[in-house]
């Protein structure tokens, strides 16, 4: 049995209060709303804080506002946001069949937004028990200085597995990030680095508050996900893909972004402008699947041959985007969940 290190517990009821608490000592607190990424990796002894801050009570940090776009609470459970986007617009389809995806119903129930989107990174050397990593000599992310995946690489590549970041990338999100001197606003995309290690660029002292996605009228946005459990597990490749068709049928703006091969989403524009002007033909479809399979540079850290997740890289495009077209994708979606097994 593995079991948790010691902890000091910490229960704020604001978010003054926990900005306050980071503040104080940032470099020994960590913040926890559902648990579901933090506390396995305690038992893993991948990260031993003194002081956990559970989010919980902070109300602050729930809710939905559907106004000029969406407001969404970081401590917001996932369960609560698929309900919450049933009856939401096409626009934000790829956020609800992300957050669907997301491990299992028992997970969403506590599992948050805002934890999923701040998800630590993985790897097969990473993700084992603290006495395998000793027994092969702890890698660079934690206790170590070499990347295993690379042993000649100057950073870790331990892979991003958020489900949602890369959905909530093509629809344009941006995230609220509070501390005790200031509050700022960025980019989701901008919250990313491609570093196994420094993944996030939220400051140990701030804390991720809300998470905005414009009005996207006359947009249509789809999310896919390959894995080895077609009932649950983290994706080994993910891809959403959000476009917005003229009058005509010819795409006005495109994005396309790729989950799970690098330490970071990674957006391609290259590949989404080359859908601009055009209808999705299958020559404009496998045009822009050919050039979003060219950054995908999967390692040997994850599922599967890294060979194969990058050639089902273009398939996985091709169906993002014929599904956009208006294709019925549902009988390809069950096959892929069934392959996975």
């Amino acid at each position: 049995m593995m079991r948790l290190p010691y902890f000091r517990y910490v229960a704020p009821r604001t978010v003054r209060e926990t900005a306050d608490l980071l503040a104080a000592n940032a470099n020994d607190v960590m913040l926890m709303a559902g648990g579901t990424d933090v506390l396995p990796n305690m038992k893993r002894r991948q990260q031993v804080p003194g002081t956990l801050v559970g989010l919980r009570q902070v109300a602050e940090l729930k809710g939905i506002t559907n106004g000029d776009g969406l407001r969404i609470g970081a401590g917001i459970t996932l369960a609560e946001l698929v309900e919450q986007l049933k009856m939401s617009n096409r626009a934000y389809s790829a956020l609800r069949q992300a957050a669907v995806q997301v491990a299992t119903p028992h997970l969403r129930n506590v599992g948050t937004i805002g934890g999923n989107l701040c998800l630590d990174t993985r790897c097969n050397y990473y993700d084992q028990n603290y006495e395998w990593r000793k027994a092969v000599n702890f890698c660079m992310k934690k206790d170590g200085d070499t990347c295993w995946v690379a042993t000649s690489s100057p950073k870790c590549l331990a892979v991003s597995s958020t489900d949602t970041a890369p959905a909530l990338v093509a629809l344009g999100a941006t995230v609220t990030l509070v501390s005790a001197e200031k509050t700022r606003k960025i980019a989701l995309a901008d919250l990313y680095r491609n570093d196994g290690i420094h993944y996030l660029t939220r400051q140990p002292n701030e804390i991720l508050t809300a998470i905005d996605v414009p009005r996207l009228d006359g947009w249509r946005s789809t999310y896919w996900k390959l894995r080895r459990r077609g009932s649950f597990d983290f994706p080994v490749l993910s891809i959403a893909a959000a476009i917005k068709l003229a009058p005509d049928g010819a795409v006005e703006t495109a994005r396309i972004v790729l989950g799970s091969v690098a330490s970071r989403p990674i957006d391609v524009p290259e590949a989404a402008s080359s859908l601009v002007g055009w209808r999705l033909t299958d020559e404009a479809i496998a045009r822009a699947s050919a050039r979003a399979a060219v950054p995908a540079r999967p390692m040997d850290n994850t599922d599967f041959t890294l060979a194969w997740r990058k050639r089902v890289t273009r398939d996985f495009v091709t169906y993002a985007l014929r599904e956009l077209r208006g294709d019925d994708m549902t009988k390809l979606r069950r096959s892929v969940a069934r392959q996975s097994l």
